[in-house]
């Protein structure tokens, strides 16, 4: 039989486009004078727009999904691919791009100012962002470990790039430490499912695992480690330790990437091994889910109340919101397409809302430390006289990441992970959308402390905090996105269909 397979290179384009232009950059930096260095971050946003303009003629094919890296089939068994580019896989590179587009214009300043290495910083980003691209259409359990520890074997160094700042070594050794555990109990995990199934694809695990043969003890401890594992990628509890420390030992537009598009590659690497090659077990893990869940949305809110530095706030609201996307997890139940597909399309849409929200408002944080770097919730006292536009962007991501207000995008991402639970009410999904509302009111409270210093304490630097023209373009863009679908909620609604994983009705 010929083993030889053509390589489709449209599919793989946006990552290997990624990932050529990581390398470029690198090389690009040692002609570079010291005062040009500029020109190496210009470069990294020129490969992640060429990069997402390779996802037009995906998207626009009417034969999707694109698959290559394939394993034959034989008889009755369908042919198996490792790398599929359907509707999820499109979403989700799009979302990586341009939040990672929108960390490197966050970043041309922040490297110059504080001294960083261009070559090394933008590097090591873009390889990152290879990595989620990649995992976004990984449909094995092989490809999704490997892309996502290219995922986060650059973001240890990206955190200790400023080498003589110890909260930044202290930040990058905790995520290092937890993430090397996390690994090997998901890789502990992955071999107990691939040693009883004998399968490494997602479709193929589902099939075996449906088997009542092959369920037992060992399935059971083989699934709930290797999705265990994931939980560190998204910050879940008891795995979140590392997010305060490391977000605050970072330069803040790392802190921005690390919470939403290394966050979107954890959520698309659980997405697809819960609601795929692990839903016929759904039963076993889902209320587990339900309770880290709860966890992570009470144990975040409750630790922000208490912050008084604007990153840290930000690290544990981080956390909390991963406990929002947890709740569809929790709900799903085997077999049940109609319910499973609204809760894949749920976790898709939060996750699209809070990439736009989060970055946005951390787009905000990095304008203001540019001239007070304190990073202290005070420093932020009187923004709304001296710089009203900055302070009104600022306020409407914060009521956006509540939820609570129904003139934003977060409004409508928490009524969509509530759906599963109006279509199939259930005693268990309605202590999981009580727990949904009582976290947020606490979410609205500290996130009005932020409004409130903002716009009612008197200033104690009444000097205008001058964005510059990067940053005010982003943060209109992401300002109005936030305020679009208030206007016209029916445009977030139509991406309920966006996955041929999972058939949301």
């Amino acid at each position: 039989m010929d083993r030889i397979q053509s390589i489709d290179y449209l599919a793989i384009a946006p990552p290997l486009i990624v990932a050529l232009t990581a390398i470029g950059v690198l090389v690009l930096d040692l002609f570079l004078p010291a005062g040009r260095k500029a020109v190496v971050g210009w470069t990294g946003i020129a490969g992640l727009v060429a990069a997402s303009l390779m996802l037009f003629p995906l998207a626009g094919e009417p034969d999707r999904p694109r698959a290559t890296f394939c394993v034959p089939g034989e008889g009755l068994v369908l042919p198996a691919c490792s790398y599929v580019v359907d509707d999820l896989t499109l979403v989700f590179q799009a979302l990586v791009l341009a939040g990672a587009v929108v960390v490197l214009l966050l970043s041309l300043d922040t490297v110059r100012d504080s001294r960083l290495p261009a070559g090394e910083y933008s590097f090591l980003l873009l390889a990152s962002v290879s990595g989620a691209v990649t995992l976004a259409a990984s449909r094995d359990i092989l490809t999704l470990v490997v892309a996502l520890e290219v995922v986060s074997l650059p973001a240890f160094a990206l955190v200790a790039l400023r080498r003589f700042d110890s909260r930044s070594s202290e930040g990058a050794l905790k995520l290092f430490l937890v993430s090397v555990v996390s690994t090997a109990v998901m890789l502990f995990g992955l071999s107990l499912v691939y040693g009883l199934t004998g399968a490494v694809h997602l479709d193929r695990l589902a099939t075996a695992l449906a088997d009542p043969g092959v369920r037992g003890p060992a399935a059971t401890l083989g699934v709930v480690l290797a999705i265990a594992g994931f939980g560190f990628k998204v910050a879940a509890v008891p795995f979140h330790f590392w997010a305060p420390d490391t977000y605050e030992g970072s330069p803040i537009p790392v802190t921005a990437f690390l919470s939403v598009a290394s966050k979107a590659a954890g959520f698309a690497g659980l997405l697809q091994v819960c609601f795929v090659a692990f839903e016929p077990l759904a039963d076993v893990w889902a209320p587990i889910l339900g309770g880290v869940a709860v966890l992570t949305m009470t144990l975040g809110n409750l630790t922000a109340l208490q912050q008084r530095n604007i990153v840290r706030l930000f690290a544990y609201s981080s956390v909390a919101q991963a406990g929002y996307m947890l709740v569809p997890f929790a709900l799903v139940q085997p077999g049940n397409a109609v319910v499973n597909g609204v809760a894949f399309s749920a976790v898709m849409l939060y996750l699209l809302a809070y990439a736009v929200m989060n970055i946005g408002a951390f787009a905000c944080i990095v304008a203001v430390a540019r001239q007070r770097p304190g990073r202290q919730i005070a420093d932020y006292a009187g923004m709304g006289t001296h710089s009203p536009g900055l302070a009104f962007g600022l306020t409407l991501f914060l009521l956006s990441l509540a939820g609570v207000l129904p003139i934003v995008i977060g409004f409508y991402a928490k009524l969509y992970i509530l759906r599963p639970v109006v279509i199939d009410p259930t005693f268990g999904g309605l202590v999981l959308a009580s727990a949904v509302v009582i976290n947020s009111l606490i979410g609205l409270y500290y996130y009005l402390i932020v409004a409130k210093t903002m716009w009612m304490d008197e200033a104690t630097v009444t000097d205008k905090v001058r964005p510059g023209l990067a940053l005010n373009t982003a943060i209109a863009v992401l300002a109005v996105a936030v305020l679009a679908v208030g206007v016209y909620p029916q445009a977030f609604a139509g991406f309920a269909e966006i996955s041929t994983l999972v058939a949301a009705p």
